[in-house]
């Protein structure tokens, strides 16, 4: 298969063969999250045994006394989408360059566009606050933006800009600031209300080791970080001066708005940095064979919930933001 020759892919052929029923899909995912042996979702205690006939679920805890099944303590329990859909859904959402749409998802596993979108937001739920400390560096970090381009607004959004004395280039966007390291190849990245000194600051400091080299661009607002310091002069047009550049991250940004555009066309703020997490996630494991990736998604699920009341009434930045 095309790609890189140590990463092991997954046709659409071998993946109907690992999931030709319901039953195969539900033992996929019993061994993926039960490889150590079965525990319950809700206490984690190990006490467990099955249920005659499955009913109402497949497995109970003697320890709290309830039932449960491998849904449960995930983000995809209280729900009636079979397993095997999940499993396709999870496949399509990984090997996706630019991920997949909730209409292609709903049309390719047969499911209503409403159901596929909340499937998306919950597989997303893997990758939620899932930064693992500081990098040993060197670290590039960058800020980019999202909305819409102020040609493409009405007079009345116009007029509602000016009074709020607002100035050409990022106004009425979204800013979104991700940090690269060179070294691991990993990527972070957070929606955030402003791109001020004190939030760059913060964020350099949350995703940098002490001692770390860090690498910017010439904006101001990195001025003064604690840290082994060198830029490049984008207000210039320089964008590599010696081992000075932004450029991964950069590519970063690239991969993530060709995504915006080409298949989503259209992102909330107030579920950006949903989006902006799965493709760090997705990122961070893209070394990664396909089955060992989906595997990795499906493991990142437990201890993890989405209710759909949460998910729509959530009129702020995503959780993650930093104000």
């Amino acid at each position: 298969m095309a790609g890189k020759s140590h990463r092991k892919g997954l046709t659409i052929v071998e993946l109907m063969d690992m999931f030709p029923t319901e039953e195969a899909a539900t033992k996929w995912f019993e061994d993926t999250l039960w490889s150590n042996g079965r525990y319950c979702g809700k206490c984690g205690s190990t006490h467990t045994r099955e249920v005659p006939n499955a009913k109402p679920m497949p497995y109970w805890c003697t320890d709290c006394r309830s039932y449960f099944s491998v849904r449960t303590g995930t983000p995809i329990a209280r729900t009636n989408v079979p397993l095997r859909k999940w499993a396709i859904a999870i496949y399509l959402c990984m090997t996706s360059l630019k991920s997949v749409s909730s209409m292609k998802l709903s049309r390719d596993i047969g499911v209503k566009q409403e159901t596929a979108w909340f499937m998306l937001h919950r597989i997303r739920e893997a990758w939620a606050g899932d930064d693992e400390g500081p990098f040993d560096g060197p670290v590039e970090v960058d800020e980019t933006y999202f909305g819409g381009k102020r040609r493409n607004m009405s007079n009345q959004q116009r007029r509602e800009l000016a009074k709020e004395g607002a100035g050409r280039g990022a106004v009425g966007k979204v800013a979104v600031v991700g940090a690269k390291c060179r070294a691991s190849n990993q990527v972070r990245a957070e929606v955030v209300e402003a791109t001020n000194k004190a939030t760059l600051h913060d964020f350099v400091e949350d995703s940098a080791e002490p001692g770390a080299t860090v690498y910017t661009d010439d904006a101001t607002a990195y001025n003064g970080i604690p840290f082994d310091h060198e830029t490049v002069k984008h207000s210039v047009s320089e964008y590599v001066d010696g081992m000075a550049h932004t450029n991964g991250v950069e590519s970063f940004w690239s991969m993530l708005k060709r995504a915006h555009k080409g298949t989503f066309h259209k992102i909330s703020p107030k579920h950006l940095q949903r989006y902006v997490s799965e493709f760090a996630g997705k990122h961070n494991v893209r070394q990664s064979g396909t089955l060992a990736q989906m595997r990795d998604t499906v493991a990142r699920l437990v201890g993890r919930n989405l209710l759909y009341r949460d998910l729509i009434a959530d009129n702020g930045l995503s959780s993650g933001a930093r104000s």
